[in-house]
């Protein structure tokens, strides 16, 4: 497919994080973009302001005229999609180009040296480093998250060279042609697409099987390459670890050289994989290791990933995407190491009635690592209900004693009652959208 032919380019799913940042793409690069999402966003509103129209209801008569030439009009989707979808049946019984977001990302990165970033976990932050390391190289970023530096999904630059986050849903990642690709995990998950752990494993597999040049792993992971660890052996080592004023402050020994004294902004051991990832691959592309340095030291981090929206003696506001298992003791080891002896209180929204069921007694323990817990519930993105498969049965299984299900409505309220001087809000749904309303209280509460 030649994309230069193409004049219009219409997205069903546009507010989604992965395909706003293509929608913002081929935007500034002179295409007429519009699309069609189930409700109104932050996201649909920033789209908006860029003059990209964006409707909500799924009707035909809702699709511009211009986007009915079907010679000059590609059309996106995500797999997320229902398959009864209005507007995507319609496009493709009349012939239409109809391809899903991985496959557009993959013809618009096919030429261009491709930096990849895939793993159940990280990827976004990762990829979200790496861009922000490679922006003075003019590295085109697609990013799953809001790069706080740049206040986008999308770091524009030119297009010798791009940074993608390969996400590993429905396989989609398989559409890329990295040149350089890094692994940071591979713990079961999407078992809802792939039923077995093993497929997903496969997947990950074949994925590596697509590097052309360099793939650089996690150590531990079971595919070779280039290894990356904190504070032991491996290709890519960070050592001499300091926290510094909430910051941490290590050194780098790469297969090549060594670097002193890198400072990074992000608290977890998590997010110093991620920053050590992102020098592994930018170091192996060929950006100087001092260069490499400057530009962790200014990363803001990403929207949703250990975002603090209040940070005073008083209390403490953390926002996170966290809806896994392996994620959320993330977030509590991050929190435990900030604020060790704080009282913390998880609010947090299951995603997916599969994920609840497939991996219940490991949400519980992690989130029995904290002291207090209000349960959401279940968000069901693309599902129907499970039987048997509810926020109740989830919280019987959580050990501490001060645990509670609470509606949307009643949330503010009970998180102002908690005496926790700590609250993180985590999930994957729509919890993202309380988390202003439930700033607003809690400074109300302190007068802040």
């Amino acid at each position: 497919m030649n994309l230069k032919t193409i004049h219009n380019v219409y997205f069903i799913g546009i507010g989604g994080i992965g395909m706003s940042a293509i929608a913002r793409y081929f935007s500034v690069n002179g295409k007429v973009v519009a699309g069609y999402d189930k409700t109104p966003t932050p996201i649909t509103k920033s789209l908006e302001e860029i003059e990209i129209e964006v409707h909500f209801e799924d009707a035909v008569k809702n699709i511009p005229i211009s986007f009915l030439n079907k010679e000059k009009t590609l059309v996106v989707y995500t797999p997320a999609v229902p398959k009864n979808h209005v507007q995507l049946n319609y496009f493709k019984d009349n012939g239409y180009t109809v391809l899903k977001r991985a496959e557009v990302l993959g013809e618009i990165t096919k030429n261009t040296f491709c930096l990849a970033v895939a793993g159940t976990h990280g990827k976004t932050t990762t990829s979200s480093i790496l861009g922000h390391i490679m922006q003075p190289e003019k590295a085109t970023s697609f990013l799953g998250g809001i790069a706080e530096n740049y206040n986008s999904n999308l770091i524009l630059g030119e297009d010798k060279v791009s940074v993608v986050e390969a996400d590993e849903f429905d396989r989609s990642f398989l559409k890329l042609s990295p040149n350089i690709a890094c692994v940071t995990s591979m713990d079961a998950d999407h078992l809802d697409i792939y039923g077995e752990n093993e497929f997903l494993q496969q997947s990950f597999r074949d994925f590596a099987s697509k590097v052309s040049d360099t793939l650089i792993v996690a150590k531990g992971l079971p595919l070779k390459g280039l290894t990356y660890a904190v504070n032991e052996e491996a290709d890519y080592k960070a050592y001499n670890v300091k926290i510094e004023e909430g910051k941490y402050v290590f050194d780098v020994k790469t297969p090549t050289s060594e670097i002193k004294n890198v400072v990074f902004h992000l608290p977890g051991n998590h997010n110093m994989m991620n920053a050590l990832a992102a020098l592994a691959i930018a170091d192996v592309y060929g950006v100087s290791l001092e260069k490499i340095k400057e530009q962790l030291g200014s990363f803001k981090g990403v929207q949703r990933r250990f975002s603090y929206k209040i940070k005073t003696e008083e209390v403490v506001l953390i926002d996170d995407y966290a809806h896994h298992p392996t994620e959320i003791k993330a977030v509590a080891q991050s929190v435990r190491e900030m604020y060790p002896k704080e009282k913390v209180l998880a609010v947090f929204q299951p995603h997916l009635f599969s994920r609840t069921r497939d991996f219940a007694d490991d949400f519980a323990e992690a989130l029995s690592l904290f002291d207090e817990v209000l349960l959401l519930d279940i968000y069901p993105a693309r599902e129907l209900p499970i039987k048997g498969v509810t926020s109740s049965w989830l919280l019987e299984k959580i050990t501490i004693d001060t645990k509670k299900l609470v509606s949307k409505e009643k949330l503010s309220d009970e998180i102002i009652k908690s005496e926790s001087k700590i609250v993180a809000m985590l999930g994957a749904g729509d919890i993202g959208l309380l988390v202003d309303k439930v700033k607003n209280k809690i400074k109300e509460k302190h007068k802040i």
